[in-house]
């Protein structure tokens, strides 16, 4: 395993209320795909879970060095758990096509969350 690159993001959970608070499906339809809003509207208090994975695009973003820009999406980025709850990243359109670019393979990703705070970590690795 070759790393590539790494990415980090920190926000407070209150900057995303103020969001949801003023333009609530707007922004989820925006930033979440599908089945990721569908497991935060499961949550009992989704602002800490929501916050944690706009976290984790914005690190990912940082792994793939490109920012919101040429055609990237904040759905090019999709976030899921696996049976023992680690986060799995899947990579779609122009994220894909820049991941490759750059002989990234996977995205491993750590996803930590407070009531007032969220931070992801993201490492672009690659084949050796």
């Amino acid at each position: 395993m070759r790393i590539v690159s790494h990415g980090v993001d920190i926000i407070e959970c209150h900057r995303i209320a103020d969001l949801l608070d003023k333009h609530r499906d707007r922004f989820l339809d925006r930033v979440l795909t599908a089945s990721e809003r569908e497991r935060a509207d499961s949550l009992h208090s989704p602002i800490p879970h929501i916050a944690g994975r706009f976290a984790s695009k914005e690190a990912i973003l940082k792994v793939l060095g490109t920012g919101w820009r040429g055609g990237i999406a904040w759905t090019d980025i999709e976030i899921s758990n696996d049976k023992w709850g680690a986060p799995h990243v899947t990579l779609s359109g122009m994220c894909k096509q820049v991941a490759d670019e750059l002989g990234i393979d996977r995205v491993m990703l750590s996803i930590s969350h407070s009531e007032t705070v969220a931070m992801a970590s993201a490492l672009g690795v690659g084949k050796d």
